[in-house]
């Protein structure tokens, strides 16, 4: 009698699993928990950073430098990241911010002017982050009162913001902070800096903080759900009991205390509170933003789009400066991210639009 029957077995023995399939199934456990929080339409995104940096690579060896990496790539995306998240709720919401580069403006100016006074970073952080709000419900009020075009609105407050800047500037110069240690750390300090390790940036910390604050927002909370139903449908929104007004305000103060961190960053980091500060940055976030898989007209988007596409405009910009490209060639590079990602955003829309109307039809 076999040993097949004598177990009881009726059938043939199961064959032993190789060790590729074993091998493949723990991949395949560690990489699904991956792309589910990336997003499966955030992985075009990845291959298009992995290719970039591969690129770059091939041209110069100084790129995969710690020194690279973490000071001159990780301090240039960190502050427009921060900038970008706040960014990405109002666009979400199918709105638009064009006045966050000037908020920065402020926000640095007026964090710089009362840690020079006070000596206290804790207190200039405080007063860049409430420039920034006073700043989002200027903008929200207009917006969600007046019932003025986000365009328009932030257009408008887009050049009094920067005039207030300078208002407030001393002659309109910038404020030095150079003598101030405790605050220039936010921009310039590390910490785990040991041996050979140069250690991490404290302004890189921040932006993982921020962006998770955004991310947990935008997808675990109420008033997420309600930015999205905005930007889907703002008609459907309100009769489903959205208060649409709080929610316009709620984004705008959002992107203001981001667009405000933001400045006292940039304050901290080139030790200047300068009204000039954070100038052009808004065409960056924006980019940033579409380029991260939002729509135009709203209702799409995610934060963790967005940090990726604030990684493949930081890595460009970087390595055209390693291998000697002029600024200018980098701004042609940017205008035509941003031209080419809304460009995909509305083919995107549209296919989307064609295929409802087909289901329609046949239905």
């Amino acid at each position: 009698m076999s040993d097949a029957r004598a177990g009881g077995i009726d059938g043939p023995a199961t064959p032993p699993i190789s060790p590729f399939r074993t091998a493949l199934a723990r991949v395949a456990s560690v990489v699904r928990p991956v792309v589910r929080f990336i997003g499966a339409e955030n992985l075009s995104l990845v291959i298009v950073l992995a290719i970039e940096i591969a690129v770059i690579v091939s041209q110069t060896k100084f790129f995969l430098g710690q020194q690279n990496l973490l000071n001159s790539l990780g301090q240039n995306i960190a502050v427009l990241g921060v900038l970008a998240v706040g960014e990405s709720l109002v666009i979400i919401a199918g709105a638009l911010d064009i006045s966050v580069g000037s908020i920065a403006g402020i926000a640095g100016v007026a964090a710089a002017l009362v840690v020079t006074g006070t000596g206290s970073m804790q207190m200039g952080l405080l007063a860049g982050i409430l420039a920034g709000i006073c700043a989002g419900l200027v903008n929200g009020s207009i917006v969600a009162f007046l019932r003025v075009n986000s365009i328009i609105a932030t257009l408008g407050t887009f050049a009094a913001f920067r005039g207030v800047a300078f208002l407030i500037a001393p002659n309109g110069y910038p404020v030095g902070v150079g003598t101030q240690p405790n605050f220039t750390w936010l921009g310039s300090g590390r910490i785990l800096a040991g041996g050979a390790f140069v250690g991490i940036p404290i302004i890189l910390i921040i932006l993982i903080l921020v962006a998770i604050v955004g991310h947990v927002l935008l997808r675990y909370t109420d008033f997420g759900r309600s930015i999205y139903a905005l930007g889907g449908n703002a008609t459907a929104a309100r009769l489903a009991g959205i208060n649409l007004t709080r929610v316009r305000l709620g984004m705008y103060v959002f992107c203001g205390i981001t667009a405000g961190l933001s400045g006292v960053l940039l304050a901290a980091r080139t030790t200047s509170g300068s009204p000039l500060n954070g100038q052009g940055m808004e065409l960056q976030a924006i980019t940033a933003v579409f380029l991260g898989g939002a729509a135009t007209t709203g209702g799409k988007g995610t934060v963790v789009g967005t940090v990726l596409a604030v990684l493949i405009l930081g890595v460009l910009s970087n390595g055209m400066n390693l291998l000697g490209v002029q600024q200018y060639w980098q701004d042609v590079a940017t205008g035509m991210l941003l031209i080419t990602s809304v460009a995909i955003a509305q083919f995107r829309a549209l296919r989307s639009e064609r295929a409802r109307t087909r289901i329609a039809s046949r239905g």
